[in-house]
């Protein structure tokens, strides 16, 4: 019903805009579309769980009492953080993923890594590199005074981290860790270079049959801005719900 009333009245009051949307009225290509724009939803519902965890664990990392692990974390953060987020991604899909499926070949396997796993894999890794600094941060700006009273406690150096700097920071660290997921859900938008059906890789296919760069860019530009706003105002409530009381004030 829907595709019989408010499709075509859609592309008939853009049309004195100059906007062309007649691709909505083909089944495959409005499908298609569709079908990016879910690509897309979940890559972030995904990506953001993934790129805190990593982040969490990473800080872990960057604070631990043992020198080896925080000196390789440190390495591997000035490594990601460094580096185009894109070469990234081509370093693991066209090298990584190739010696994969190399050695599972070999042994009679399949390699289980899709394009997407892949996208997930390097977008939650490096987004999680600025979360470690950003909780680093935090956990470093938790008063001395409170550290020594879960010492006296008997908290062990794991249970500091975990039960007392670790909840604190997180606290501290929110602002930052809010805007590093509004860029983490515009970043996905690199999966489409590896051919992920994301609503930028399915909007490019439509496009390169049609004269509609324009509308699709719109179209793109206008989710992107929704997802984030989503986002924003999810991180304000969650900020003005874990807010200390008299803290910074």
């Amino acid at each position: 019903m829907l595709e019989h009333s408010f499709y075509p009245w859609l592309v008939q009051a853009a049309k004195p805009l100059g906007l062309n949307f007649a691709f909505l009225l083909e089944a495959y290509e409005r499908d298609a579309f569709i079908r990016g724009l879910g690509v897309t939803l979940k890559l972030c519902l995904l990506v953001i769980p993934g790129s805190l965890v990593a982040g969490v664990l990473l800080a872990a990392g960057l604070t631990s009492g043992q020198r080896w692990l925080r000196g390789t974390t440190r390495a591997f953060v000035e490594l990601t953080r460094n580096t185009p987020t894109l070469v990234q991604l081509y370093c693991a899909f066209l090298v990584l993923n190739m010696l994969i499926t190399q050695s599972l070949q070999a042994h009679g396997g399949v390699n289980p890594l899709t394009p997407f796993v892949w996208v997930f894999i390097v977008v939650s890794l490096h987004k999680g590199v600025f979360h470690a600094e950003a909780l680093r941060a935090g956990i470093e700006a938790v008063p001395h005074a409170t550290l020594e009273a879960g010492q006296s406690l008997g908290f062990s150096r794991r249970q500091l981290l975990w039960r007392v700097e670790l909840p604190l920071a997180l606290r501290f660290a929110l602002p930052a860790l809010v805007n590093n997921m509004v860029d983490l859900v515009k970043m996905t938008a690199v999966a489409s270079a590896i051919a992920v059906g994301d609503v930028t890789y399915e909007s490019v296919m439509i496009w390169t049959q049609r004269d509609n760069v324009l509308e699709l860019l719109l179209l793109i530009l206008l989710y992107f801005w929704g997802l984030t706003w989503l986002v924003s105002r999810a991180g304000r409530w969650l900020e003005h719900r874990l807010r200390m009381p008299g803290y910074g004030q």
